[in-house]
This record gives structure tokens, C-alpha cells and sequence, in this order.
């Protein structure tokens, strides 16, 4: 029973008190429901099953409803709603809580003696080793340490996307020439075999993030040395013509990608194409194209790609200079 008074006082948030030591059946439900691998719409549409059976039988056991019946149905409905509400409530928090916990684990736990295992490798070339089989294990711990760093970031990059959380991303005056070359020298130094060449034609200044902007430039010009031809160079074009927008584009040639994959490019979890001259194939997790689109987005730009057997594969970004 309710009285007029008490469900005033219930749609105003003037409930009974509930029980600070014990859950609801609605958050029970939630957290078994979780448990189980339910998504928060398979979830909900329990609640909806629920409702449309009740009533159902509900009608059809009454011929006439009289007015009681239509304030039973009413207090119902209120009572679903209550349900849905707590049921929501608790799987976001859990949600939100495992996430936490994730991030926590990502950037700390597993950073930290990665971090340790990247400085010893680093301490350990610089003290200089006469052996080379020594040294060259050395270099590949510290590649290896430096790879894993790169997963862990991806990985908090894509969690943060995840969850709703636009990639942060902190502005200063950049001239994207010198960052390309910036690039192409750190990749000439890891591949010795391959050759890249950085031309601009007009302004190639404005407001972006280095770091993240670098990150989205490694990625591309990293593909394309891993998919494109070993014997031509990776071509990268900044266009400075337009007053509110620089083009930035890289260019291989080799394989093309094929349709398929062009139309999932730039989602998470998706590899690019399986070819014969890709030697670290099967070390990356298919976040780099996805991530590079966010940071992109973050900037306010676009991002996108043309492939095929003539031209070449081309990775395009237009980026405003604000």
C-alpha cells in the first residue's frame, strides 16, 4: 500500500532509507548479469520481456480492469523503473571500477619494471660490451622494453576511447616538417636498409600536440617501411597552401590493401594486411591506425587512405592550424 502523502514523497527522492549493508535485487542482477557477460542492453531488455509479460497476463485475467487495477498496473511500471534505474546504476559503477582498476594496472604495475628493464639495457650499451652476441641481446631487450611500452600506451589510449574519454592531447606552435624529419631519423637509425624522403611545399606551421602528432606519424611512416616496396623510399608531403588547414600525406609503394580491409582500417583490434614482406608480423595488437584516427579527431582533423596496385598505399591528414 501507498498513500497519496508517500508518493509524493517518493517522486520527490523522500523514500524509506535503504539499507547501507545490503543490495537491492536490481543490483543483485546487475552484478550477476555482468557476471555472466551481459552487456548492459541485453540487460535491460530483461526488463522489458518482464513488463510486457506481466501486463500481458495481467489483461488477460482481467476482463474489466477496475480502477484499483489500473493504479497496480501504474505502481508496477514504477516499480520496473525503480529496477531498471538500480540495475543500471550498479553495472556503470562496476564498470567504472573495473576500469580503474585496469588503468591502475596498465600505467603503474606494468610500466614501472618495464621502465627498469629498458633503463638497465640502456646503462648496459652505453657501459659498452665487447661481445657482440651480448650486445646484440642487449638491443633487443631494449626494443623489446620500448615495444611494450608502446602496447601499454595504445592499450590506455584505447581504454580511454572506450569508456567515452577523448584522447588528451596538449597544444604548442609545431613546424610539422621538422617533426617529419624528427621521425624519419629515429626510423632511419632502426631501419638502416630503408630510405625516407620529407618534402613540403607552403606553411607547414600551426597549433598541434607534438607528442601525440609524432605518435600518429610513427605509426604511418612504421606501416608503411613494414607493408611497402624495401626497395623505394617512404615519401612524406606536408602542403602548406591553405590558410586554415595543413595536408600532411604518406606515401609507399608495394602491395595494395585490399577492399575489405580498407572499409575497417581504422577500427580497433584490426590488423592490416597480411603480406610476405612485413617482418614483425603478428607483434602488434591493430591499434595503431585506430589510435592514430582519435588523435587525429582530438586535433580536429581527418584522417584517411587510398591503396591500390598503381599509385600506392597514401595516408592523408588534414589538420587545421588552430
Amino acid at each position: 500500500m501507498q498513500t497519496p502523502r508517500e508518493r509524493l514523497d517518493k517522486s520527490r527522492g523522500k523514500g524509506p532509507p535503504d539499507s547501507p549493508f545490503a543490495q537491492s535485487a536490481a543490483e543483485i542482477h546487475a552484478a550477476l548479469r555482468l557476471a555472466d557477460g551481459f552487456d548492459i542492453d541485453q540487460m535491460i531488455s530483461e526488463y522489458r520481456a518482464l513488463r510486457a509479460s506481466v501486463v500481458k497476463q495481467w489483461v488477460a485475467h482481467h476482463h474489466e480492469l477496475a480502477l484499483t487495477d489500473v493504479e497496480d498496473l501504474t505502481r508496477f511500471n514504477e516499480a520496473i523503473d525503480q529496477a531498471v534505474t538500480e540495475s543500471v546504476a550498479h553495472y556503470t559503477k562496476t564498470i567504472n571500477e573495473s576500469r580503474n582498476l585496469f588503468l591502475g594496472v596498465l600505467g603503474h604495475d606494468l610500466r614501472n619494471p618495464i621502465g627498469a628493464v629498458s633503463m638497465g639495457a640502456q646503462w648496459m650499451e652505453r657501459s659498452g660490451i665487447a661481445n657482440p652476441k651480448q650486445a646484440k641481446v642487449v638491443s633487443e631487450i631494449r626494443t623489446a622494453a620500448g615495444r611494450a611500452t608502446q602496447i601499454l600506451n595504445d592499450l590506455l589510449d584505447l581504454t580511454r576511447s572506450s569508456f567515452g574519454t577523448q584522447i588528451p592531447i596538449t597544444k604548442a606552435k609545431v613546424d610539422i616538417v621538422v617533426l617529419c624529419q624528427e621521425i624519419a631519423d629515429e626510423l632511419r637509425a632502426i631501419h638502416a636498409d630503408r630510405s625516407f624522403e620529407v618534402t613540403h611545399d607552403g606553411d607547414p606551421k600551426g597549433c598541434f600536440d607534438p607528442a601525440r602528432l609524432g605518435q600518429v606519424l610513427s605509426n604511418l611512416m612504421g606501416n608503411a617501411v613494414q607493408y611497402g616496396s624495401a626497395s623505394r623510399p617512404v615519401a612524406v608531403s606536408v602542403a602548406g597552401n591553405e590558410p586554415e588547414t595543413v595536408t600532411i600525406a604518406v606515401h609507399n609503394l608495394g602491395s595494395p590493401i585490399s577492399p575489405e580491409t580498407l572499409k575497417s582500417m581504422f577500427q580497433s583490434w584490426t590488423r592490416g594486411q597480411d603480406v610476405a614482406n612485413a617482418p614483425e608480423k603478428g607483434t602488434h595488437l591493430g591499434l595503431g591506425l585506430h589510435i592514430s584516427k582519435l588523435i587525429i579527431e582530438a586535433h580536429g582533423g581527418e584522417i584517411s587512405v587510398t591503396s591500390n596496385e598503381q599509385t600506392g598505399t597514401t595516408f592523408s591528414l588534414q589538420l587545421p592550424r588552430k
